[in-house]
């Protein structure tokens, strides 16, 4: 994997209002590899998300895809760039079926060539969606709904899919699924930065990780480094 498709957060300061919710922030992404980001509530995940997707403007640093500085591009720009983000909670289409709502993941893309052979794929990893192609996303289960929002993200043909807590209300059954599919997806050549609060299941299949405690990275390391890290016990357990 070229490291043209490193992503680099450097020394971001990010603030609502005048009080700094992340404070120097600097991480890297490795291209080919899972990096995770783990913090408690309120550590500042989300805001670093917002900041990475362009919909929060950071006060100080810089955001770059293979050197290319993505700070101030437009929220679609930094999408082309190859960035595809799997919101919280399986934001989907309730109303539109399985194959709707995965075309809208490549809406930049104009071959419809190139449009189905990215469903194939997506097939290929969830045999479960092309049995319910047809069916609306809302009359799924959580389980499905998670299947169909990674998929929407793999159809951009991401550089990095950015996936946020995907464990987030799902069954202990299939965050199981959820995270050996992650782990396929990223054996498959995808990069993955997994932001999440369930310490155990992400240190189980990343390669690398950061630990965010109110706006600063306290620690980082290899999952053997982060799982014996005081930082990570007293972010997480006070």
């Amino acid at each position: 994997m070229s490291s043209a498709n490193n992503l680099e957060i450097k020394d971001v300061y990010a603030a609502y209002d005048s009080a700094d919710v992340l404070q120097g922030v600097s991480l890297k992404v490795e291209a080919g590899k899972i990096t995770c980001l783990l913090g408690s509530n309120g550590a500042g995940k989300s805001t670093l998300i917002r900041v990475i997707l362009g919909l929060t403007q950071p006060r100080q640093g810089k955001i770059e895809i293979g050197g290319k500085n993505l700070v101030g591009l437009q929220t679609h720009n930094i999408i082309a760039s190859g960035i595809a983000c799997i919101p919280e909670g399986r934001k989907m289409f309730p109303k539109m079926t399985v194959v709707e709502n995965l075309r809208l993941g490549a809406f930049q893309e104009t071959s419809e060539a190139i449009v189905l052979e990215r469903m194939d794929r997506v097939f290929d990893i969830f045999p479960r969606l092309f049995e319910r192609k047809t069916q609306l996303a809302g009359t799924m289960s959580g389980g499905e709904q998670a299947m169909v929002s990674i998929g929407r993200g793999l159809m951009s043909n991401p550089k990095i899919l950015l996936i946020d807590e995907p464990s987030l209300g799902l069954s202990p059954l299939f965050v199981r699924e959820n995270f050996n599919i992650i782990k396929r997806i990223n054996e498959q050549g995808t990069t993955v930065f997994l932001v999440e609060q369930n310490v155990h299941q992400t240190l189980a299949i990343a390669h690398y990780g950061y630990v965010l405690s109110q706006g600063r990275v306290v620690a980082e390391g290899t999952p053997d480094q982060l799982s014996q890290n005081d930082e990570l016990h007293e972010a997480y357990f006070g």
